[in-house]
């Protein structure tokens, strides 16, 4: 890695941990751009449903997408501004603000932890009511870490939310565990992993520097790197480049073994050498 590599992550994750205490903003990068206009507004995160489908956390609600471009939304009714999104299996795991039409009981100006246990269609409040609102959420292998807007600490819970302990003091840009429960962070010092649930970390001897990473379902990980590359981690312990991003990248997720994120021509779906525009910026919903 370059001196001046490390300099443009350093400060590309500097600005994302800023971000962790205001409000909706763009996905840091090394360079600021307009979000691309889908019609969804910001969107923030993406889970994979099956199917070659995803669910899309976005300021407008939530929404579902397939690989063909059917999009639906948003879910239920729901209009929260899904700063958090994240899933442990069939259990879906939100956070942000509400929207005017959110129910009082998810909390108002903040909306801690939420759940649902039907693909979205409906959210029950669950930990940090009115009080937390997580830019940086990931859950898996039965447990739920979180970074809330009222400080740095990684918060995790292995109860489905009831009781949580702290973890490190880590302004992390991006969490992500994978299926083995490693929890990984992306940080302005590079990516770090933990093997004891966010209490220590360690970092990723030669991993590229990523502002944002995701697991996939094979127990590896993707990622994107401050010039735009993706990159995927091997079962080998290899980092594989598996493509290119457009300028600034919003979310990052999986579907099906495909790589989907948002950038600035739309939401791309990348399987194998095949990239497709599925939703292109500019298109009115």
């Amino acid at each position: 890695m370059s001196s001046n590599a490390t300099t443009i992550t350093a400060a590309a994750v500097a600005a994302a941990a800023g971000l962790l205490l205001t409000g909706c903003a763009s996905t840091p990068t090394a360079t600021s751009a307009p979000a691309p206009d889908t019609g969804l507004g910001h969107v923030h995160g993406i889970v994979d449903l099956g199917g070659s489908t995803v669910l899309l956390g976005a300021h407008a609600g939530l929404y579902t997408l397939t690989d063909t471009g059917d999009l639906s939304g948003p879910l239920g009714g729901a209009d929260f501004d899904a700063m958090g999104l994240t899933a442990d299996g069939d259990v879906l795991y939100a956070s942000g603000h509400p929207g005017p039409n959110t129910p009082a009981e998810l909390g108002e100006h903040n909306l801690g932890l939420i759940r649902s246990t039907d693909a979205g269609t409906t959210w029950e409040p669950v930990a940090f009511t009115g009080q937390e609102d997580f830019h940086v959420l990931t859950a898996g292998d039965g447990a739920i870490h979180g970074i809330g807007s009222s400080s740095i600490t990684i918060r995790t819970s292995t109860d489905g939310g009831t009781t949580w302990i702290d973890g490190a003091e880590l302004p992390a840009a991006d969490l992500t565990v994978t299926t083995d429960g490693t929890l990984y962070a992306a940080t302005r010092q590079g990516l770090q992993e933990s093997r004891d649930a966010g209490a220590t970390f360690d970092l990723v001897a030669d991993a590229p520097p990523l502002y944002l990473v995701e697991a996939d379902s094979t127990g590896g990980l993707v990622g994107v790197d401050t010039d735009g590359t993706l990159w995927r981690l091997t079962g080998t312990g290899s980092w594989d480049s598996v493509g290119a991003a457009t300028g600034t990248v919003q979310a990052l997720g999986n579907a099906d073994g495909a790589v989907v994120l948002v950038d600035d021509r739309g939401i791309v779906w990348i399987h194998g050498t095949e990239t497709t525009v599925v939703l292109p910026a500019g298109t009115a919903q």
